[in-house]
């Protein structure tokens, strides 16, 4: 974690800017970001959804991004349109109410940013200030490389208003569903219980219970899982291969997040059934990285990369039922 201009920034790899954003928020809250967004651990793939945004998640909550992030906190949000009339006011008013807006942009316009007027893709970036005399507005963004200091607003808002663009140099996160002139206003609880052995244990619990049940038009849990695998090992189009790199970008975080967790909190609390199903979910992370790196690169020739893919999503969903039952371990041992 870096302290730049006032603004906590916080990252993991492999978080995309969903993860870093909201802990830019939690840090502000006072609160520990691996504690907060590693405690849920979930399969969730919704088919037909998948949308070319690096913060793409499937939601539980229609338009509740936070909220289906992080289902076991009282934590809401919802993306708010930007008023052409009065396009920073609303962000003055939720920072003079003590929240950070979470914006929507395209990578494209920004100076700072590696694909700054090379490639298109959707990104979520904080707003800290916004300084109607100077026409600056702060922004933090904790993705490599990072970055917190003030934008002329005209800047952020070409970038906030970019309806989406298709991008051939970059399929995963560009399209015309992307950015659109959007910020994402979330509520945090007025506390969040530390994590003790009996929490734990209850979110140990209600993981494992999403995981065994049964999936339906949504895809969940072991079951969800193995329909998913099955798919993309049978009969995966370019589109689908695609969606595979950014879905898999989400369901690898939040797997590396709660390993990490668990495994800190193991080695803490002289919890070894804790710490070992810490290691073993990360191991699902690791996993992800095979499948997302093998779809990226089988696009163009899905046939060629089928075996390989099929190896690597049994070698997934072997990871998945390794890290529950070691779960089930720890869990019975908090108890």
């Amino acid at each position: 974690m870096t302290c730049v201009r006032g603004v906590a920034q916080w990252y993991r790899d492999p978080v995309s800017c969903l993860q870093s954003t909201l802990a830019t928020l939690l840090l502000e809250a006072g609160h520990d970001p691996v504690e907060v967004l590693g405690l849920s651990w979930e399969f969730r793939y919704h088919p037909g959804d998948v949308r070319p945004e690096e913060y793409y998640w499937p939601c539980r909550r229609p338009g509740d991004l936070a909220g289906s992030l992080l289902p076991l906190h009282e934590v809401t949000s919802r993306w708010r349109a930007i008023d052409p009339a009065d396009p920073l006011g609303e962000w003055r008013d939720a920072l003079a109410a003590g929240r950070l807006p979470v914006v929507a942009v395209d990578n494209y316009h920004l100076p700072f940013r590696p694909a700054y007027r090379d490639v298109h893709a959707a990104h979520l970036l904080v707003v800290y200030d916004v300084d109607g005399t100077a026409g600056t507005v702060a922004v933090s963004d904790a993705m490599p490389p990072s970055f917190a200091g003030p934008l002329p607003a005209e800047v952020l808002l070409r970038s906030c208003g970019a309806a989406g663009v298709d991008d051939e140099q970059d399929v995963f996160f560009s399209g015309p569903v992307t950015s659109g002139g959007r910020w994402l206003d979330v509520r945090l609880p007025a506390a969040i219980p530390a994590l003790d052995p009996g929490r734990l244990g209850l979110a140990l619990d209600v993981n494992a219970a999403g995981f065994a049940a049964l999936s339906g038009d949504v895809w969940t849990g072991a079951e969800g899982l193995r329909r998913y695998c099955a798919r993309m090992g049978t009969a995966a189009t370019p589109e689908l291969l695609a969606e595979a790199y950014t879905f898999g970008w989400g369901m690898q975080a939040q797997a590396a997040l709660h390993g990490e967790l668990l495994r800190t909190l193991g080695a803490r609390w002289d919890r070894p059934a804790l710490a070992e199903a810490g290691r073993r979910v990360e191991q699902v992370a690791h996993r992800w990285t095979a499948v997302r790196v093998t779809a990226a690169h089988g696009r163009a020739d899905p046939a060629a990369c089928a075996g390989p893919l099929r190896d690597h999503l049994g070698s997934l969903r072997r990871a998945y039922q390794e890290a529950h039952a070691a779960l089930g371990r720890a869990a019975a041992d908090l108890r």
